[in-house]
């Protein structure tokens, strides 16, 4: 199984807050980013359609603002959005630059989902972007949205792109190996899962939250990414982003984290789970 992932053509990379950041700080990692985007971009040239999901624009304007503590307020979070997004953007477009690779962003709202027009027209614009080369580098329109925060810091967003895409695979970085049989950190018996055929209730009711002051998703809501992800037909891999080099040793077929088994849902329609996704 591992070894097909080589071949995948379209890929969603989804990079959490916690990873692309200090946890001392939560100021962002440039060492760690710096890696990962001559990854990306190396991928890119081997031919491979690569997607971004990329969180942090919160964290990165609540440090710009002096913010101790994450906000709580919606419209604090907001302003953080407005400040930090610009400024993220601002290092992926440095740091891909250095490589010659052109970047666009790509900020989507739940409206996206729900509204017919709206996500042809993300697809059109996706179809048209990757067709020209170009790495989207997505994140929800914090800025101007009302209840976006509930979505798992881009976890399901991720598979919600990957469907829009038609991806064939999402890569989801985390501040853990994978999904363990119990919390790794209170248990030192929890075992890793290396492949998932089906997502279970016993699996969902095991999910911790987050981990981190900077981070907002738990494994709960990669568990919800991974089965939207399956049923539109594309595998998800959970892997340890903390060592960008372990994305080189996912695609060389390392048994690495936990990958999840596409099995494509028939008659497939992203605006079902639209109204799942609200209930969350």
């Amino acid at each position: 199984m591992r070894d097909t992932l080589k071949d995948k053509k379209r890929i969603v990379f989804k990079i959490g807050t916690s990873t692309l950041t200090h946890d001392e700080t939560g100021r962002l990692d440039l060492v760690k980013m710096e890696k990962f985007v001559r990854i990306l971009t190396d991928l890119h040239n081997q031919g491979k359609d690569i997607v971004l999901v990329s969180s942090g624009a919160v964290a990165v304007g609540r440090v710009a603002l002096g913010l101790t503590e994450r906000p709580t307020e919606i419209s604090v979070k907001q302003a953080c959005a407005a400040v930090g997004q610009s400024r993220l953007m601002m290092v992926y477009q440095k740091l891909f630059s250095e490589y010659s690779q052109k970047i666009a962003q790509v900020l989507m709202t739940k409206v996206t989902i729900a509204n017919d027009k709206s996500r042809h027209n993300a697809n059109n614009t996706f179809r048209e972007l990757l067709h020209m080369g170009v790495i989207p580098i997505v994140n929800e329109n914090d800025t101007v949205a009302t209840d976006e925060f509930d979505l798992g810091d881009n976890d399901y967003l991720s598979a919600i792109v990957s469907a829009i895409v038609k991806a064939d695979l999402v890569v989801l970085l985390s501040d853990i190996d994978g999904l363990y049989t119990d919390d790794p950190n209170k248990n030192e018996n929890a075992r890793l899962i290396p492949y998932v055929e089906h997502i279970t209730d016993d699996m969902l009711e095991m999910a911790k939250g987050p981990a981190t002051d900077f981070g907002t998703g738990g494994m709960s809501s990669k568990l919800g990414a991974a089965g939207i992800a399956n049923d539109a037909g594309a595998d998800l891999v959970i892997i340890n982003g903390n060592d960008m080099a372990n994305i080189d040793r996912l695609f060389s077929g390392e048994e690495i984290g936990t990958m999840f088994k596409a099995h494509k849902t028939r008659h497939f329609h992203l605006k079902n789970y639209f109204y799942l996704i609200l209930a969350l």
